[in-house]
């Protein structure tokens, strides 16, 4: 995923080839993509709720690994080129039961932190997402009722 040219303009959409764990859950993988000074988080608009989220979205059966499952996530919901820094590691599903839904069932997250490197002026979902950058406690109040969320943001480098 090194050059635009190469990214599709398409997002993927449907669960078809959505990998799924032992219990069931949909396997999740996202960025929590930092500015190159680390002072700034880039949320994007949900496209269910209308708040704020980080890029994220199923790993599918034709990605090697999770990264590159967020790495494509990225690239389709927010319109960034990430460079991949730091695993930040599992994180089981914290929404409460009257969150999940059958379009947003149980998950099971993989968050890893990144360097935004380029931002597009054009990305597949454009049309549907805006962006945004946050300072650290911005970015907190913002995810405040995401709580896998606000964890994988707690656990990344940023400055607070």
């Amino acid at each position: 995923m090194a050059a635009a040219q190469q990214l599709s303009m398409q997002s993927r959409t449907g669960r078809t080839n959505q990998r799924y764990g032992a219990q069931g859950e949909r396997l999740v993988a996202g960025i929590v993509p930092l500015s190159s000074d680390k002072y700034y988080v880039l949320l994007i608009q949900s496209t269910r709720r209308g708040g704020w989220v980080l890029p994220k979205g199923g790993w599918e059966t034709d990605e090697a690994t999770a990264q590159d499952a967020a790495k494509r996530e990225a690239w389709e919901e927010a319109g960034i080129i990430v460079k991949v820094n730091y695993d930040l590691g599992l994180i089981s599903e914290r929404r409460r039961p009257d969150q999940l839904t059958a379009t947003a069932p149980k998950a099971s997250y993989h968050f890893f932190e990144a360097t935004v490197e380029k931002q597009e002026a054009q990305w597949p979902e454009m049309h549907k997402r805006s962006r945004q950058w946050f300072t650290y406690q911005q970015a907190r109040q913002a995810l405040a009722e995401r709580p896998e969320l606000l964890d994988a943001l707690d656990r990344c480098t940023m400055h607070r």
